[in-house]
């Protein structure tokens, strides 16, 4: 077993460490997860990267050195320890399981197995003893659910979790770089008396787009058959999968801001234990790991996506107790969609396998 302690905000390693690929090397997330790796001084004896045919022979830096860029393929797994999987569905459904049969464990950002039975969902400040029936394959959550199950964990194990209603705006960044680009030049259409172009959002395959710039659109992702959107089914089952209960109550609506970095969400929830204060709320989320408690109204203190981006913590803010249900309370949570979303708990997991001895 390869030896490490961990050292402020990352490890100091005794042994020359794992070896480490990233798929989806040159994405959005993919950028993230190397840069995080770096600054947590993870511990990598070598370290693989991985993308399309189209970006093979470019090359990233990471620790003063330049390293070049593989086209994905099943055999670059050999000897690898721990893949980063965030290249699509298809890709991680086509070479997830080469890479375990290779002897790598996987940390899949996509779909493509959140849902599937027997493939732990994890969060490492909520369920991180899943990791222990891995087989393989760990899926990393949707990045709007990450941040709320951050904030509810401490209140459900505390208080008890009984209802959930989550209403999410969500940043652009989350549809990837080309969603960015195109509001950027929808903004500056507007500004010019122009009228903007739309080829991408809500979803770049239905048949009508719509400009994010100055507008918010309530669809994420397809429409299911219920009337709820992917996004809102991904939240309402992952909320329970994460948690280990299926008998909770979750309801979602998420819409699309044009905001480039940083998803925020208004979160009601409903508590099992009855008198208990907004007091109690904050002193159980000041204690909880990965949490920063924003929320002062008189100094309007409270947690934006402008001040949590590129930070790795989950911001939590305006508790406030329900006016009618007195079992219930309203919270502001937001944090960096492209970070705890997504790299940040990827990277997350990988630090946890290590701690837990599980690889």
């Amino acid at each position: 077993m390869r030896q490490w302690i961990q050292a402020g905000r990352g490890f100091s390693v005794k042994s020359k460490g794992y070896h480490v690929a990233i798929v989806g090397a040159t994405g959005a997330v993919g950028t993230q997860m190397l840069s995080i790796l770096e600054q947590r001084q993870f511990p990598i004896e070598k370290l693989t990267l991985l993308s399309s045919a189209r970006s093979a022979g470019q090359t990233l830096r990471y620790n003063d050195q330049d390293i070049t860029i593989q086209e994905a393929t099943p055999d670059k797994f050999q000897g690898v320890d721990i893949a980063l999987f965030s290249a699509g569905g298809s890709i991680s459904k086509k070479l997830a399981p080469a890479a375990v049969e290779h002897g790598a464990i996987v940390i899949d950002n996509t779909s493509a197995f959140r849902m599937d039975e027997g493939i732990p969902l994890v969060v490492p400040e909520v369920n991180e003893k899943d990791l222990h029936d891995h087989n393989g394959i760990i899926a990393n959550p949707n990045c709007s659910t990450i941040q709320m199950v951050v904030a509810l964990e401490p209140i459900r194990q505390a208080l008890g979790l009984k209802k959930v209603v989550v209403s999410t705006y969500q940043a652009v960044s989350g549809a990837g770089k080309n969603a960015i680009d195109e509001m950027k030049e929808q903004s500056q259409s507007i500004l010019n008396n122009e009228e903007p172009k739309a080829q991408i959002l809500p979803v770049k395959s239905a048949e009508r787009h719509f400009p994010i710039a100055f507008n918010a659109v309530p669809q994420i992702d397809v429409f299911d058959e219920n009337g709820y959107t992917f996004e809102e089914m991904k939240m309402i089952n992952e909320t329970k999968k994460i948690m280990h209960m299926p008998e909770l109550k979750v309801a979602a609506t998420c819409v699309r801001l044009p905001v480039e970095t940083g998803h925020s969400e208004s979160v009601y929830i409903e508590v099992e234990k009855e008198g208990k204060t907004v007091s109690d709320i904050h002193n159980l989320l000041e204690k909880a790991p990965g949490i920063v408690l924003q929320d002062s109204p008189q100094d309007q203190l409270y947690p934006m996506p402008s001040t949590a981006a590129g930070k790795l913590e989950v911001f939590v803010g305006r508790v406030r107790q329900d006016l009618d249900e007195k079992n219930g309370y309203h919270m502001w949570i937001v944090s960096d969609n492209l970070l705890k979303g997504a790299a940040w708990n990827s990277v997350q997991i990988a630090e946890s396998l290590i701690k837990l001895e599980l690889v």
